[in-house]
């Protein structure tokens, strides 16, 4: 286990939590049926489902596609070595667990900078006997850091997948475009970028109705076109995998979408609407229902 973040002192940690202000990885976990959220977060996500009461399949999909995506990259690619940005708090089949279940001596460094997060990194270092994990302490706006961090662990001379997943529409333009580009100019041939993006494109009216009640909260919210999620391939000269940058369900659907374990229907009667999200069966999909996208992209 490395990492200067993971010695820091508890109480240190503690007091740099914000439970005043929702955070997008616990807002986030809230969704995915976590326990590491705080009633600022919940009300958060209460009001996002209260806007459009099915987009929990968003979020639900979107780990979806990052479980494809990975299975995808190491047994069809033999990528073997991951930095995931944004991973938000532990929870099923994370992506080091995916990829050293395939290739046993798989590098994955995670980023995140919620301290909540930290907490909970000796979790995510869980690695397996042959692969190593790490966690960097680090702002999405300082990618410098991130890079100089997770070099000491990942090897730069080797293809590594740059994981973006759901975390680039709480960035603006300015910062959004140039910080993607910084990290992709540093990865060798052979990287790939897996990102995923919510937009109004599919169904606006439904996220705009979630858009408003995040930036009331203090979000920076931004929903993407097609052509601008493109954009973070297409101006990083990366050729996208089929089926290219699609609605994030039909990204190489597999059917495998794991189907919670269903508690008693009397308990069930007892949950509030965001409580109930964790034994929604995500498989009934329809466009409808989802406002991401979703593509991989390789570095030549």
């Amino acid at each position: 286990m490395s990492g200067d973040a993971l010695s820091q002192d508890p109480a240190l940690l503690r007091g740099r939590i914000d439970t005043t202000k929702a955070h997008p990885a616990r807002v986030y976990d809230v969704f995915l049926g976590g326990k590491d959220n705080y009633p600022v977060d919940r009300a958060t996500a209460a009001a996002g489902l209260a806007a459009n009461p099915r987009g929990y399949l968003d979020v639900r999909h979107n780990r979806d596609f990052l479980r494809r995506a990975v299975n995808t990259l190491a047994q069809d690619d033999g990528i073997r070595q991951f930095l995931d940005i944004g991973t938000g708090l532990p929870t099923a089949e994370n992506v080091h667990q995916i990829a050293q279940r395939i290739i046993p001596d798989s590098r994955v460094v995670y980023v995140d900078n919620d301290p909540v997060v930290l907490t909970h990194a000796r979790a995510l270092l869980t690695s397996g006997p042959e692969g190593r994990t790490d966690y960097v302490d680090a702002d999405f706006n300082n990618p410098a850091h991130i890079l100089e961090q997770a070099a000491k662990t990942l090897d730069f001379d080797q293809p590594i997948a740059l994981c973006l997943v759901a975390i680039l529409h709480f960035v603006n333009d300015a910062e959004a475009y140039p910080i993607v580009r910084e990290l992709i100019e540093a990865l060798p041939s052979g990287s790939r970028l897996v990102l995923s993006h919510l937009t109004e494109d599919l169904n606006p009216e439904n996220i705009r109705a979630v858009q408003r009640t995040y930036t009331e909260r203090g979000f920076t919210f931004v929903l993407r076109t097609r052509a601008e999620v493109e954009r973070f391939f297409t101006e990083n000269s990366l050729e996208l995998a089929e089926p290219g940058v699609v609605p994030v369900h039909r990204w190489r659907a597999d059917n495998a979408a794991p189907v919670p374990e269903q508690p008693e229907a009397s308990y069930l009667e007892t949950l509030d609407a965001i409580e109930k999200v964790r034994y929604a069966d995500i498989n009934d999909v329809t466009d409808a229902d989802i406002n991401v996208y979703a593509g991989i992209g390789r570095k030549a």
